[in-house]
């Protein structure tokens, strides 16, 4: 087995084996390598690279905002978020922005930090038995 091969089976393996928050975990990681592959590109004014990094960010919001359970209020919240993020990087696209870029970057590495927390207190909720 090559080398690309076996990472990409251990690829594959991490994602079909990740619980849900796990999976929204990296998502967020995706959106941010994405975003700076795309800045990166713009400096290098490579046109077709950065629309390529940013419709694969794009994507990656987009499907944050269908798994959001409408059901929970701050869940309209982040929609509303969501919504502006892919706004700004259509805009960020269309204009080469890389302002743009950075502020869904920081909203983006705002929400991953935050995730990663309720991630890191439910494991430990389950670790001690505390289900409160």
């Amino acid at each position: 087995m090559s080398t690309q091969s076996a990472h990409q089976a251990y690829k594959n393996n991490s994602v079909s084996t990740a619980s849900p928050g796990e999976l929204t975990l990296m998502l967020y990681n995706g959106c941010l390598k994405f975003l700076g592959k795309a800045k990166v590109a713009i400096t290098e004014n490579n046109i077709q690279e950065k629309n390529l990094n940013l419709q694969k960010a794009q994507k990656i919001i987009q499907e944050l905002m269908v798994t959001l359970n409408m059901n929970i209020e701050i869940s309209k919240s982040m929609m509303q978020m969501y919504e502006y993020m892919n706004h700004r990087l259509i805009e960020a696209n269309i204009k080469n922005d890389v302002q743009a870029i950075e502020e869904v970057e920081s909203y983006a590495l705002e929400f991953r930090d935050t995730w990663k927390q309720v991630i890191q207190i439910n494991r430990q909720k389950q670790f001690t038995g505390d289900h409160a």
